[in-house]
Order: structure tokens, then sequence, then C-alpha cells
């Protein structure tokens, strides 16, 4: 029943009669759950290990179970470390992934690909963009880092995307967490929220990105320099792995509206993605434009986390955020 705790079928067996009968030693537990005593004793070490029995001279099998509530709450609390972990996980894999797409998708191009279009310059990117709108039927998706917007943009997408909301398409954009605190970001999005759009933000995106219609998708050629070009894809397999990219992290987003919740560590989300990117190797700067915030925040933040985790160096600073669970070991 508690295998999906991390706690084995003998291990639980063992566990419930040793709670039941604690005056029996390992060789009356052998016979009870008929299994050889060699097993009652790696049972016995698997349940030591995850601190649900302790050594006591007055038990017969020389441990003593702790109280059921303080071990479900220990293996509770041990799952929810492996759920943080793997999240990490794929959080990572994810960023991988759409990094992988943008860089191939940017060579492809060069070698006369039926299934793309590389766009130059800014003047270029925004005459494609105004006639894929035109276009667009369904349904726009937008991933839109790099922080708080300026002003005069938000004020000059107002016209395309009105056109786009009073045709009844859905649009669906993420925002970066820092914007909440842009005042022209927030009324752009009380704008569009009025108007039937909808709006999440994020610690951090992997890549700008706009998807149109599940048929196309454009994406910078370059990561660093959205404005220098980009590229125009409607490969079937690869605007269905961007499209399953959105989705991902559109279902961890958090709505305007709603504030964003710590992860299962409890750290903010904002701090969480800067321990996992120092514990990657970016700088200061590096982070700050993934999290849209100015170099002097990031910088801050770096330094509350190492202070919290009793750090010197940021080396010290991931190996005890691995210790005490806040990031997943390194393999």
């Amino acid at each position: 029943m508690l295998e999906a705790l991390g706690l084995d079928p003998l291990s639980e067996q063992l566990y419930r009669s040793m709670l039941a009968h604690p005056s029996e030693g390992v060789a009356e537990l052998s016979v009870r759950l008929a299994r050889a005593e060699t097993e009652i004793l790696e049972a016995l070490a698997r349940l030591s290990k995850l601190s649900l029995i302790r050594p006591s001279e007055q038990d017969g099998s020389g441990f003593h179970p702790v109280a059921p509530e303080i071990a479900m709450e220990l293996l509770l609390t041990r799952q929810r470390a492996r759920l943080a972990a793997e999240q990490s996980k794929v959080e990572a894999s994810r960023a991988a992934a759409a990094q992988l797409i943008a860089e191939y998708s940017t060579l492809r191009p060069q070698r006369g690909d039926p299934d793309s279009e590389r766009l130059v310059g800014v003047e270029a990117i925004r005459e494609r963009l105004a006639r894929l709108g035109q276009d667009t039927q369904c349904e726009v998706m937008t991933f839109a880092p790099g922080g708080a917007h300026p002003a005069s943009d938000l004020q000059a997408s107002r016209g395309p995307n009105a056109a786009l909301l009073e045709r009844g398409v859905r649009m669906r954009t993420v925002y970066l967490d820092s914007v909440r605190n842009h005042q022209p970001t927030l009324e752009h999005v009380g704008w569009l929220s009025a108007r039937g759009g909808e709006v999440r933000t994020t610690a951090s995106l992997p890549t700008r990105l706009i998807i149109i219609d599940r048929r196309q998708a454009l994406l910078p050629a370059q990561l660093g320099d959205a404005r220098e070009g980009a590229v125009l894809l409607w490969g079937e397999g690869t605007i269905a792995a961007l499209c399953a990219l959105f989705e991902s992290v559109w279902s961890d987003a958090t709505p305007f509206g709603t504030k964003p919740a710590p992860d299962a560590r409890g750290l903010p989300r904002q701090e969480a993605e800067v321990l996992r990117l120092l514990a990657l190797g970016l700088t200061d700067e590096a982070i700050a434009n993934k999290l849209g915030v100015s170099p002097r925040t990031a910088r801050r933040i770096a330094a509350e986390l190492l202070e919290r985790l009793e750090a010197r160096s940021r080396f010290e600073a991931g190996v005890h955020a691995v210790q005490d669970g806040w990031l997943p070991p390194t393999r």
C-alpha cells in the first residue's frame, strides 16, 4: 500500500508487525512473515535507512518503530523531495529541448529546407508577423521573455491583438514573473484580459516563441538577440514538439491575478529558479537576462540564497542545496 511512498511490501509488513508485536525478535518475525531471517535483516536495514525504526534495547528485534504519524510524514516529505527533484529535471530537459530546436532551426534554412523560412532584420520580421496575423484563424500561443516590455511596444501591439481577439482567435501568452512589478505591463494584461486574452507568468522561459494555429512557429535565429533575425517553421514534427513545450510551460505557469506559489521546498519560484541557474554555472548577468530582472537584483537574490545556505561560495551553495534537498543530486 505504501510503495508509492518508497516503502517496499516486505518492509511495510515488517513495520506493521513491529508495531503490533514489539516484543518479537528477528526469528519470531521471520516465522510470522514466512520470510528468511536474512530477508528480515535486510528489511530492518531498509527501515533504519528510512528512519522508520530506531535502535532499542527493550524491543525484541533490537529496534523500535517510530509512531505511524511520524513515519508517514517522513515518507511524504521524502516523496515531495523526490517529486521536486524530478520536476527540476523536467524543467532542465524542457529548456534544453527548446534550445536544441531553436539552434537547429537556424541552420536548416541555410540548406534550403522546404519546412522553414529565414527572416533577416526587424522590418522583415514585422512584415511577416503582420501577414501571419491576417491569416490566423484559431489560436496564437506566445512565450514573451525579456522582462518588462517598453510601454510603446505594448501600445503598438494592441491594434493587431484587438483584431485577432475580435475574430474569436484564442490568445495565450506567457510572460516572466518579473513583469508583475511593471505597471505598463499590468495595464496591458488588464486590457488583454478584458477582451478575452489569457496571460500567465513563470520564473524563466527557454526562448521567445510564437505559434500560429498549431501550424507555424516563429523562433529567434539567435537566442541572444531576437531582433537579429527569425526562423519561421512549419514542419509537422517540429511544430508538435513546440506545441507540447508550450502546453507544458503553460500548465505550470501562474495566471495573472494569482500569486505564484512557492515550489515543493517552500522557496519562492523566482528564488528557486535562481538557485537552479546558479547550479548550472550561469553568471549574474545571464541569470538577470533569463529572469528579466536587473543584474543587481540577480546578485541580491544570489547573495541571499548563499546566506540562507550558509555557503561561502557558489560551489559550496550548490553542495548545500543538494544536501538540503533544494536541488536534485547531479549524476
